[in-house]
């Protein structure tokens, strides 16, 4: 019985969102988790949401342009996507308490005729550790006229957020981004290769201690990549402007926390506003059918 609920405990403790600084007044910070790949793994200690820092409030703003996120690895093919599941709503999913409207709707995060679903994240987020297991499970489930981006937040700079950012956006430019996606989680979370906790602490290393652009594009060697050229496209004028872009889009779509689900720009959701990692895959599926529904009927 008591390894039941323990269990429980750990899947609840995954789904634990990593907030903005600063709720009110009182920084709450977030704890390393295990690194997963099918499945999430719960974080060593959970983190408690808090609202936005000064540096990144979560009123919604002018919509950033189209092109501040990326394709996903591995992208699911037309031929072997699941077909559509059809639209039915029987009340399971309560709009306000399951997920919320973005009112008004926003502009995609990439220019696509798919419907899109983006999961706002941070590699340095234990809990977008823990659940990017099931974006992989989300993706596969997607039909074809579905497609997953994501898009990197920089909201907790108390945490190094910014630096990981950067390296989404350089690594995508440099086309090693999707390849190395889930490797990156496990260099932060498992190996610590780009950790900014002490990951036999549980704590944030000192600040001297963080890594930087610099350490990270040692990873990314790894794939081919330059290190000078690395840093260099790290710290262009494009890669700044996608970080701009990136926090206007975030803060557009009202974003609470990561990790986040939007799709389309209209409906946003937190795995754990939903309580499960399976329900999350559900409602994402569920609201995918739902707009593919709006669609069919303009």
């Amino acid at each position: 019985m008591l390894k039941r609920l323990a269990i429980l405990c750990a899947a609840l403790l995954a789904l634990t969102a990593c907030g903005h600084s600063g709720d009110n007044g009182t920084a709450a910070p977030t704890t390393p988790a295990t690194s997963a790949t099918t499945a999430p793994a719960a974080p060593a200690t959970a983190s408690a949401p808090s609202s936005a820092a000064s540096a990144a409030p979560t009123a919604a703003a002018t919509a950033a342009a189209a092109g501040t996120a990326t394709p996903a690895a591995a992208a699911t093919t037309a031929a072997a996507a699941p077909a559509a599941a059809p639209f039915v709503d029987d009340g399971k999913w309560v709009e306000g308490k399951d997920y919320f409207r973005i009112d008004p709707a926003q502009p995609k995060a990439v220019a696509t005729d798919k419907i899109e679903v983006v999961e706002v994240f941070s590699y340095a987020c234990p809990a977008c550790n823990s659940f990017h297991g099931a974006m992989d499970q989300i993706e596969k489930s997607l039909p074809a006229d579905a497609v997953v981006h994501y898009l990197p937040a920089a909201f907790r700079p108390d945490e190094n957020w910014p630096v990981y950012q950067r390296a989404f956006y350089a690594a995508e430019a440099l086309g090693v981004r999707a390849k190395a996606h889930d490797a990156f989680f496990d260099a932060t979370w498992k190996t610590g290769e780009t950790a900014t906790y002490d990951l036999s602490t549980g704590r944030p290393k000192p600040k001297g201690a963080w890594p930087t652009i610099e350490d990270i594009a040692k990873f990314y060697a790894k794939y081919g990549v330059d290190p000078k050229e690395f840093v260099a496209v790290a710290n262009s004028f494009s890669v700044n402007t996608k970080m701009k872009q990136a926090d206007d889009l975030i803060k557009a779509y009202g974003v609470p926390g990561t990790p986040t689900i939007v799709v389309d720009g209209k409906y946003r959701f937190s795995p754990s506003d939903v309580h499960t990692v399976q329900r999350a895959i559900e409602l994402t599926q569920w609201l995918v059918a739902k707009e593919a529904a709006a669609g069919a009927g303009k």
